[in-house]
C-alpha cells in the first residue's frame, strides 16, 4: 500500500486530564485507507529531523470536503510536546492510515477493554459496532479515564476501574473482564488496547472463558514503518513480528507473554 503523507489542518483541540484531544482535516484518508478501528497516524513533530510519532485513531469519518480524523496523545517528550504547542487553523504533516487494526464486524458485539492512554483507541471499536458492545475502561486514578462520556453514548454498558479506587472498581481492569464474562461469555471477541502486563491478564482471563482476544501492543512503536525496530514483539512460534507493520493489533494467542 502506498504511504499517503498530507499536510493536514487542526481544526480543533482540548486538554482531557493529561491527554490532548485533537481533530484533524485529512483530506480522502479516512476513504482511502480506512481498514477499521485501531490503525494509527504517523505525524511528524518538530520541523527538525525529529522522528515522526506513531499516534493511534481514536475516531475517524468520511467527510465533505475532507475527512476528519482525531487522535488523543499525551506529552512524553519533545516531539509530542511540540504537536500539543501546534495552534488551531495550523497544518501538520501526517503519514496514514497505517497498521492492521481490530477485526471486528460491525454487527459484532465486543468486550472493549482500554487501559490508560489505551482508551482512545478503543472508542472506534465502540463507534464500529454502535451500541452493541461494553467497555471496560482502566486507569491509575480518576482524571486517567477519558472519554467515559463518549463511551457511555455508544456503549451497551460501561465498567471502570481505578487502580487507586478513586472511580468504580478499585483495583485492575481484567477482574472486571472476569466479572462480565462469568455473568455473559455470548461475546464475539475481547478486544484490548494498553500497557503489556494489563494485555497479557486480559489475555488469560479470555481464553479461560474461551473468548477469543484481540489485541493492540501500540505503545511499544517508535518510528511507525518497520525501520527502527524497537517494536519487535516475540511470538509463541518464535518468530518477532513488528508492532507497526504486523500489527499494532495481534491474536493474544500468537504473543509470547513471558519474553
Amino acid at each position: 500500500m502506498m504511504k499517503v503523507e498530507r499536510k493536514c489542518k487542526i481544526v480543533s483541540k482540548e486538554k482531557m486530564g493529561d491527554a490532548i484531544y485533537m481533530v484533524l482535516e485529512v483530506g480522502d484518508m479516512v476513504r482511502t485507507s480506512c481498514k477499521g478501528p485501531g490503525q494509527f497516524v504517523h505525524i511528524k513533530c518538530g520541523d527538525g529531523l525529529l522522528l515522526r510519532r506513531p499516534i493511534s485513531v481514536c475516531s475517524c469519518q468520511e467527510d465533505d470536503p475532507s475527512d476528519l480524523l482525531a487522535i488523543v496523545f499525551e506529552v512524553r517528550g519533545e516531539g509530542t510536546q511540540w504537536l500539543a504547542n501546534r495552534p488551531v487553523g495550523h497544518s501538520v504533516d501526517v503519514m496514514g492510515m497505517l497498521g492492521n487494526g481490530f477485526q471486528v464486524k460491525p454487527e459484532g458485539r465486543y468486550l472493549l477493554v482500554g487501559g490508560g492512554i489505551g482508551i482512545p483507541p478503543m472508542r472506534g471499536c465502540a463507534q464500529y459496532t454502535m451500541g452493541k458492545s461494553t467497555a471496560i475502561l482502566g486507569g491509575r486514578s480518576a482524571d486517567k479515564i477519558i472519554l467515559r462520556d463518549r463511551f457511555a453514548e455508544e456503549c451497551a454498558k460501561v465498567l471502570i476501574a481505578t487502580d487507586d479506587g478513586s472511580l468504580g472498581h478499585h483495583g485492575f481492569v481484567d477482574a472486571l473482564v472476569r466479572q462480565e464474562l462469568e455473568q455473559d461469555k455470548n461475546y464475539d471477541a475481547v478486544l484490548a488496547c494498553g500497557p503489556k502486563p494489563m494485555l497479557r491478564n486480559v489475555a488469560k482471563v479470555a481464553e479461560e472463558f474461551g473468548v477469543p482476544c484481540q489485541v493492540s501492543m501500540e505503545e511499544r512503536m517508535g518510528c511507525g514503518i518497520g525501520a527502527c525496530l524497537v517494536c519487535a514483539c516475540d511470538m509463541k512460534d518464535g518468530s518477532r513480528k513488528h508492532v507497526c507493520k504486523d500489527g499494532p493489533v495481534f491474536d493474544s494467542k500468537e504473543v509470547d507473554w513471558n519474553a
